[in-house]
């Protein structure tokens, strides 16, 4: 099978998120991110030229005029005045400095250009490099009376950041990535929405159809669906009706059929299709039944006693001579549809008395408010596979569950419909040991 394009890419890029909403969050994030640090570096150019700028004419005006009162000054009186015309990046010396190399390049190269135009052409001037001190210049030029005089020049930070900027771009990062976030959230709040609705869509259950609102193509992905969900209720609502019509008009001609039959005589023909009509019969019933469980019924609550609701299930098995037990006390009360539950737990226990000989009955009530009530066996049991198949109207597993044995594929499917109707949930699975269990919880 071929390998989708998503897949090829994502393993190449393995930092490429899976969700759609991570890789708008990583798309946006970037974006503002990139921008955000082409602005600040402009900004930072622009204002590092111009203190550049500032620092160069600077420089070269304080260097002219500091040159010019050295050699004013009688040569007694120059030695008091170094300290008082030297500046922070540089310093004046009476004498010829330290050699140094020619070689200059970047900054010392434009400040070199900055001695030269203050000492202008009147003092022969040479600029020189001093090695291994981190951009350090001497300017060596020769002064009216022929005295050496040497500008020391040690260059300093153009523009220095101020130590809180760091903290105030962590900041800013931070915004960015928070604002990013509750925008991305935003925008997809809509389709989690959706997509959790989907996820949780039954045709059978009717349930509150999620909100249109959002960003215009979310909300039209919204109604969309809540038009697609009232579809397919409607359509299985015309299916179930269908179903319960054909069975309804079944019954009169069977009524006939089976009227003919028993004023015929005695033959194994005759016994046959006695037989033939009456799983026709049970067929018939228990289309009904599931059409009309599909409704809910129509039956209103009421409150029960539990454990006598529960004890009258169980002895009214016992009375026919079958192993019906119930475990454990059964305490309270519960506001259900009594018809319909006393449905649904008959028709466990009548698979568990068919396929395994004995059933029991277990009741728990949780402390969150709900109620679950298990039936258990130790038949044969379903195959893992089936479980979900098994809870399907018209499913009939074959092995030990099959045609048989007697049923329609309606029991555990109209069960489903009833517990629906009862806000609750009909869950199968096979017990450790062998064994199946039917869970029917109540909310």
């Amino acid at each position: 099978m071929t390998e989708p394009a998503a897949d090829k890419a994502g393993r190449h890029f393995a930092f490429w998120p899976g969700t759609l909403r991570a890789r708008l969050f990583l798309i946006l994030f970037s974006g503002l991110a990139i921008a955000y640090g082409l602005s600040f570096s402009i900004l930072f150019f622009e204002r590092y030229t111009s203190a550049k700028a500032v620092m160069l004419g600077t420089l070269e005006s304080d260097l002219a005029t500091s040159i010019a009162v050295i050699d004013r000054l009688p040569a007694a009186e120059r030695p008091a005045w170094l300290d008082r015309l030297s500046r922070g990046n540089y310093r004046l010396e009476l004498g010829t400095g330290v050699p140094g190399v020619p070689d200059m390049s970047g900054r010392g190269a434009e400040i070199a250009a900055r001695i030269e135009d203050a000492a202008g052409q009147k003092f022969p001037l040479k600029v020189q490099a001093i090695p291994g001190e981190n951009g350090r210049l001497q300017g060596h030029l020769t002064l009216s009376d022929g005295s050496p005089l040497t500008i020391d020049v040690t260059p300093r930070g153009v523009m220095p950041l101020a130590s809180w900027l760091p903290y105030v771009f962590a900041v800013q990062m931070l915004l960015l990535v928070l604002c990013t976030w509750l925008v991305v959230r935003q925008a997809f709040r809509p389709l989690g929405d959706l997509a959790a609705a989907a996820d949780a869509l039954d045709p059978n259950a009717k349930g509150k159809p999620i909100s249109e609102t959002g960003p215009r193509e979310v909300a039209h992905a919204a109604r969309a669906f809540n038009a697609m969900r009232d579809r397919i209720a409607h359509h299985l609502e015309e299916r179930v009706q269908i179903l319960a019509a054909i069975s309804h008009d079944l019954q009169t001609p069977i009524a006939r059929m089976r009227l003919r039959v028993d004023m015929a005589d005695e033959s194994p023909e005759r016994d046959k299709l006695v037989s033939d009509l009456r799983e026709i019969e049970m067929l018939v019933k228990d289309g009904i039944a599931y059409a009309r469980s599909s409704h809910g019924n129509g039956e209103k609550t009421s409150r029960i006693d539990l454990s006598s609701f529960i004890d009258s299930i169980a002895y009214d098995y016992q009375d026919t001579g079958k192993a019906v037990t119930v475990i454990g006390p059964v305490q309270g009360t519960i506001t259900t549809k009594p018809h319909a539950l006393r449905r649904i737990l008959t028709n466990a226990i009548d698979n568990a008395v068919k396929f395994a000989g004995a059933a029991e009955l277990n009741v728990e009530r949780k402390q969150n408010g709900e109620t679950v009530l298990t039936i258990l066996d130790r038949g044969p049991g379903i195959p893992d596979e089936m479980l979900e198949a098994a809870m399907q109207p018209f499913v009939r597993l074959e092995q030990s569950r099959n045609r048989e044995t007697g049923g329609t594929g309606l029991g555990l499917a109209i069960a489903q419909q009833l517990a629906t109707a009862l806000d609750g949930k009909v869950k199968l699975y096979n017990r450790d040991g062998g064994g199946l269990a039917v869970e029917l919880t109540l909310r």
